[in-house]
């Protein structure tokens, strides 16, 4: 009978999952605490070969000197300092230190000044197990290889070349931070010879550099020494060239300058002051010819402007004279008249007074005239002298302009040659200079406790690299998971309702002890189905829902049983598949105490096991049937008569009988496809609340899928971490009609301890064990 599909695959919303983020903390942890064992055996195995490699490995000891390089320190012994170096020049100059001291000249001094040849700790320093091995390797190539013989002067150089090569591989050269300090540090076994040799590099070091500096020094006063002769001679022959030259040409010259040139500047003097005296006298002459002309009514007048700018004292005299005999007048003439004598002959006084200004004025007039005539007949005169010294003068302009290159020559020539002087007098000076420009700031001291290796950092460098060893494994181990841990990964990977968690049967182990009487071991039944079991009394079989209704794997069956009642609400009477991916996950043990829980709970309650090619309940029946599954659709008996009902817990059992009726049948999904089929689960509705069909997994065979028309729903039974989620994705896409109706997914055979190791932060997994108090397992 074809059954209209309840809309149950409704797909569930898509929530966020926190695996979408680029890191995810809270899983980083949960999978390092699941993982803890790997982690800790990884990091063990790590220590213990760090230990192992601190016992087997020789103590090597470091010594470090350090040197400062310090321009200022030959300060007083250079006359001028250097300009200031910038950043960049500094580095370049450190930098060409450390390779200095990295250097093999530097080594083989080191070598000579130590005499480190015949060390046998340098030269034969202590292998490890890996090096003896190659060394005993070339020693045996080398006894079949033609050998000649060997000087004692060779294989000393050879000897001291070695050292020198064993040196720079142990030596350390490097800038302290930012600073203008190089330090040396040497490693090697012996703390005592790591000391030598750190000593005797900044030794040799400072040697080297007033080495270097005398050498140069050398080198450049016997070059400039050279070059001073060539300058002195071709500047000496300048110098007579110049002076020939000037002897040739009458070029006559005193305190630098030519004779002919100083006199004319000397004549340009004169006639400038020249200039200024014909000027200034007439200037005064024509201001008194003015005054005279005037008259000697007005020389009175204009006597007082002429004595503020010539200074006469006659004619201030006579004014002083006139001013009183004038205010005399005055004075008469008002007391006495106009016609009083003494102001008649004081008027007479006055007028006499006047003509005698009068005639200063004019006289001093004729006296400027003739200066006036003087300054300009000087100044004529000195115009014509320079007009013929510069005559002379240009005569000599060429001659001047052969001079002049002749003279530039000859100084330049004598200023390189100074120049070399002085620099061959520095250099001369520097050759006895005894100061070296670095200096040694911290010295070597004889190591107390060895460098290398150390054993803090080599554990816990060990410790470190286990865990990221052991991180890699469980990551490896990690990538493995496919199958589905979390009610979560129901709800995101399948898009399915997850109706909850059966706890594994028997405490983690894949051997379970039935507690059911009526079901004992089949033999032919798969390893992971197959339980052991004693026979129990039949009143025993209820016993998991009855003596534990607080337990979770009760719990679970209750969270089905209200599943199936919400969401088939419409059907009175259900029809309930239940299948699995895979055989061996456990959808027989489910389906059985389901149907127990629900008939427990009053339904009337029919167990249907229709799985025909793996009849795994039947085969665990105490007492096997005659009649079954197939013989009912058939036709062949009864479906009533093939029932098994428990009197007790009124469940009724349809078994079905190991291989009956195969013969007839090619495919057994023609059985679930028959007319019998859909006649027998008809007749169970109307008989029982709630028929529980034990299917076959989708995975091998299509018996589902025949038989989804008679169902109203399916429960799906998956095995917790162990049924990859893309292999049941994908049958669940392919069985549309089965995806369609299915009520939920349980998660079977989980292990209760570990599930909160997979739950998210703040999932219901996390407090498994603060729900335990409502559990009684």
């Amino acid at each position: 009978m074809n059954q209209r599909s309840l809309p149950l695959n409704r797909p569930l919303p898509h929530t966020a999952d926190s695996s979408d983020a680029f890191i995810d903390l809270d899983r980083l942890v949960s999978a390092a605490l699941r993982r803890w064992k790997t982690l800790a055996v990884c990091a063990v195995v790590f220590v213990v070969g760090g230990a192992a490699y601190l016992a087997t490995a020789t103590p090597l000891y470091t010594s470090m000197t350090q040197v400062l390089i310090d321009d200022s320190l030959s300060r007083y012994a250079e006359e001028e300092q250097n300009a200031a170096q910038n950043s960049q020049q500094l580095d370049t100059r450190i930098s060409s230190t450390v390779e200095i001291l990295k250097s093999g000249k530097l080594a083989l001094r080191v070598v000579d000044q130590a005499d480190l040849s015949t060390n046998p700790l340098l030269v034969d320093p202590p292998q490890s197990p890996t090096a003896m091995l190659k060394g005993w390797f070339k020693s045996l190539g080398g006894m079949f290889a033609k050998q000649g013989r060997v000087s004692d002067e060779a294989a000393a150089n050879a000897r001291r070349q070695k050292a020198a090569a064993m040196l720079q591989q142990s030596l350390r050269v490097e800038r302290v931070s930012r600073s203008s300090v190089v330090s040396i540090a040497f490693t090697s076994a012996d703390p005592q010879l790591s000391a030598l040799v750190a000593k005797t590099y900044a030794d040799a070091f400072l040697s080297d550099q007033l080495s270097a500096n005398f050498e140069a020094s050398e080198r450049a006063s016997g070059w400039l020494q050279e070059r001073l002769g060539d300058l002195g001679q071709r500047a000496q022959a300048a110098a007579m060239e110049v002076e020939t030259y000037k002897r040739e040409n009458n070029l006559i010259s005193t305190r630098g300058a030519l004779m002919s040139d100083q006199q004319l500047a000397d004549l340009n003097s004169q006639l400038i002051i020249a200039q200024a005296d014909a000027a200034s006298a007439s200037a005064r002459y024509n201001q008194l010819a003015a005054i005279v002309q005037t008259g000697p009514e007005n020389a009175v007048e204009n006597s007082a402007v002429t004595s503020k700018e010539i200074d006469n004292s006659v004619i201030q005299e006579l004014r002083t004279r006139y001013s009183a005999v004038s205010k005399r007048e005055q004075d008469i003439t008002k007391n006495f008249g106009a016609d009083h004598p003494q102001a008649v002959a004081l008027r007479t006084e006055k007028t006499d007074l006047a003509q005698q200004i009068f005639g200063e004025l004019q006289q001093m007039t004729a006296t400027y005239r003739n200066e006036f005539e003087v300054a300009q007949s000087r100044e004529q005169s000195l115009r014509d002298s320079i007009d013929r010294v510069a005559g002379r003068n240009s005569d000599a302009n060429e001659a001047q302009v052969k001079l002049r290159e002749l003279e530039q020559k000859a100084t330049a020539l004598k200023a390189v040659y100074e120049s070399y002087l002085n620099r061959y007098e520095e250099a001369s000076q520097q050759r006895s200079f005894p100061i070296a420009k670095a200096r040694v700031i911290s010295e070597a001291g004889v190591p107390v406790s060895p460098s290398s290796p150390k054993k803090t950092m080599v554990l816990a460098l060990s410790a470190v690299l286990g865990l990221m060893a052991g991180g890699a494994f469980a990551f490896l181990q990690e990538m493995q998971e496919r199958g589905l841990r979390l009610e979560s990964d129901v709800r995101t990977q399948l898009r399915q309702r997850s109706l909850g968690y059966l706890p594994l049967i028997g405490g983690g182990k894949r051997k379970k002890r039935s507690r059911f009487g009526w079901l004992k071991k089949a033999p032919d039944i798969p390893e992971e189905e197959r339980v052991t079991v004693s026979p129990m009394p039949l009143e025993q079989m209820t016993r998991i829902v009855r003596d534990a209704p607080k337990s979770t794997f009760a719990e679970t069956l209750r969270h089905a049983k209200l599943s199936c009642e919400m969401l088939l609400q419409r059907r009175p009477n259900k029809v309930i598949g239940i299948i699995s991916a895979v055989p061996g996950e456990g959808k027989t043990t489910f389906a059985t105490n389901f149907a127990l829980l629900l008939a427990s709970a009053g339904k009337r309650t029919l167990l249907v096991d229709a799985d025909i090619r793996n009849p795994s309940l039947s085969r665990m029946l105490k007492t096997g049937p005659k009649a079954g599954l197939v013989e009912a659709v058939l036709g062949d008996v009864p479906w009533a008569s093939a029932i098994k009902v428990d009197q007790q817990t009124r469940l009724a059992i349809l078994p079905n009988v190991p291989h009956s009726g195969m013969e007839q049948f090619h495919y057994t999904n023609e059985i679930f496809a028959s007319p019998g089929m859909g006649t027998l689960m008809e007749n169970a509705r109307k008989t029982f609340d709630y028929t529980i069909v034990d299917l076959a997994p989708l995975g091998p065979v299509v018996d589902a899928k025949a038989f989804a028309q008679h169902a109203d729903g399916f429960i799906l039974v998956l095995e917790w971490g162990k049924t990859p989620a893309r292999l049941v994705r994908d049958l669940l896409e392919a069985e549309i009609d089965i995806n369609a109706k299915i009520l939920g997914v349980v998660l079977n055979k989980t292990d209760m301890e570990q599930l909160p190791a997979y739950g998210d932060s703040g999932g219901s997994e996390k407090f498994r064990k603060h729900y335990a108090k409502y559990y009684t397992e």
